[in-house]
């Protein structure tokens, strides 16, 4: 295609939604599993979520940086972000 981005706007938006979403389901799960009360569930799903929006964030640029360059597999940010 003729786009100057791997990714779109919407993408990104979805993808990091969508980590949320995941995320929480899971926490739920695990919360609930142990035999938490509600109000420690939600505390612990909201911490989780303060912790992964900007993870993703980070995550989904290091892919948008590196879907306009040439990547190299020696090149120190490939090694960066695998490490």
């Amino acid at each position: 295609s003729n786009q100057d981005s791997l990714f779109g706007y919407y993408a990104f938006v979805f993808a990091m939604a969508s980590i949320v979403c995941l995320g929480s389901v899971v926490w739920a799960h695990h919360m609930f599993m142990v035999g938490l009360d509600v109000k420690t569930s939600v505390f612990f799903s909201s911490v989780t979520m303060v912790i992964g929006i900007p993870t993703g964030i980070k995550v989904f640029s290091w892919l948008y940086m590196l879907s306009g360059t040439g990547v190299r597999i020696w090149d120190p940010v490939i090694w960066g972000i695998m490490g």
